[in-house]
């Protein structure tokens, strides 16, 4: 058995401790407080202030602007300012005339007013404007209304109590013109649906159905516009025609070519339909006005083959045509029954004089006469979308009471 043996114990040394040992690290000068060497305390430290350096560099970037460029934008804000108040006066002024222009004329509505030129104030205070447009809608003229009035003034005189307080104007010229639209005639002229359009330079066309007695009969019907003195046009109606279906056409009037006639589909179906044709030949008064020898109705009355020779002739046909079944309505009333017509049209028909359909067709009006001064029309015209008319006036007052 071995002994033990005695092991040496060499003491242990830390390797950091003695590199360490060599040098004192930049570790103990940073903890180590710095003291001044002659007793003098510095200042503190502080953070440093960013703001005072920007706000000296903004202070500069406008103070380098040339003193010509501060003017202009100085003179551009004043401008601004001043033509904004300009524009807030003109439309107050605008607002103001309108409203009195709808009192002073009773206007149904508030016409639109412009006033031209720039700048509005030395207007004002001059007491005169360039020029004042004026748009009148819906304005009443007799039994019609005039879709739009519109005229322009020019050098109007204010009559003021100062730049605030305008108590009239005079008005020394002003031009413009009437519309009378064709869609407010058919609108307000509906109740016999009729249509207007324009047909040349002076002429309407009027064309839709009339109710008489329960019948809607097709209407047709010119007008030509002209003037009636100064103020006013009139309309001359002509070529007025009721169409009572395919049966007979109705026109107004005494001559020969108007009353109550029978139509040429209606005519020539007398050939086939003899019972008609009998009666009509049967009445001594339609064979006299027809002009057909008394030789040739007995054999068409006795032979209906001669009947249909005779009923289809060129000549029965336009005589035929030429009766006033007017004057037949009274005397003979079934034998204008037995062709088709319902009594009571037959009695309608005649109180549709040539002054009635007139009236129902009419397009004249008139201008109201205004407080002072005068207003003319001139160079009456149709165009597409209505009756158009030139429009004068000279020496008018407007807005005082």
């Amino acid at each position: 058995m071995r002994s033990p043996h005695h092991i040496t114990a060499h003491p242990y040394r830390n390797p950091y401790e003695e590199l360490g040992s060599l040098d004192r690290g930049p570790l103990d000068e940073f903890l180590v407080e710095d003291v001044d060497p002659e007793g003098a305390q510095g200042d503190t430290w502080a953070p440093p202030n960013h703001r005072k350096g920007s706000r000296r560099k903004r202070r500069g970037r406008l103070a380098g602007l040339p003193f010509a460029m501060k003017a202009v934008v100085g003179i551009l804000v004043v401008a601004a300012f001043v033509t904004l108040a300009d524009r807030w006066a003109l439309l107050y002024a605008e607002r103001r005339a309108a409203d009195t222009l709808k009192t002073r004329l009773k206007l149904t509505a508030a016409p639109e007013v412009e006033i031209a030129g720039f700048p509005f104030l030395t207007q004002l205070a001059d007491e005169r404007l360039d020029s004042v447009k004026v748009t009148v809608p819906d304005v009443a003229a007799d039994r019609i209304s005039l879709a739009q009035v519109t005229a322009t003034a020019k050098d109007v005189r204010l009559d003021t109590d100062g730049p605030a307080s305008v108590r009239g104007a005079d008005v020394p010229r002003l031009e413009g013109d009437v519309l009378l639209s064709f869609a407010d005639l058919n609108r307000e002229l509906g109740a016999s649906q009729v249509t207007f359009t324009g047909e040349g330079r002076d002429r309407v066309r009027a064309r839709g159905t009339l109710p008489v007695a329960g019948h809607d009969l097709r209407l047709r019907a010119e007008a030509r516009i002209v003037r009636n003195g100064d103020r006013g046009i009139a309309t001359h109606i002509g070529g007025m025609r009721l169409d009572i279906g395919d049966l007979a056409t109705y026109r107004p009037g005494a001559r020969t070519s108007e009353g109550l006639h029978l139509s040429r589909e209606s005519v020539a179906r007398l050939a086939h339909e003899t019972r008609k044709a009998k009666a009509l030949l049967s009445v001594p008064a339609v064979v006299r006005r027809l002009g057909v020898p008394d030789s040739l109705v007995r054999e068409a009355l006795a032979n209906e083959s001669k009947l249909t020779e005779l009923v289809g002739t060129p000549r029965f046909l336009h005589q035929a045509m030429r009766l006033n079944l007017i004057d037949l309505a009274l005397d003979h009333p079934q034998l204008l029954a037995l062709l088709g017509f319902d009594p009571a049209l037959l009695d309608a028909l005649p109180r549709l004089t040539r002054p009635v359909l007139t009236d129902q067709l009419s397009l004249g009006f008139r201008l109201p006469e205004p407080p002072s001064g005068r207003v003319t029309l001139r160079d009456v015209r149709v165009e597409k979308d209505g009756i158009r008319v030139r429009l004068e006036g000279a020496d008018l007052a407007v807005g005082r009471p």
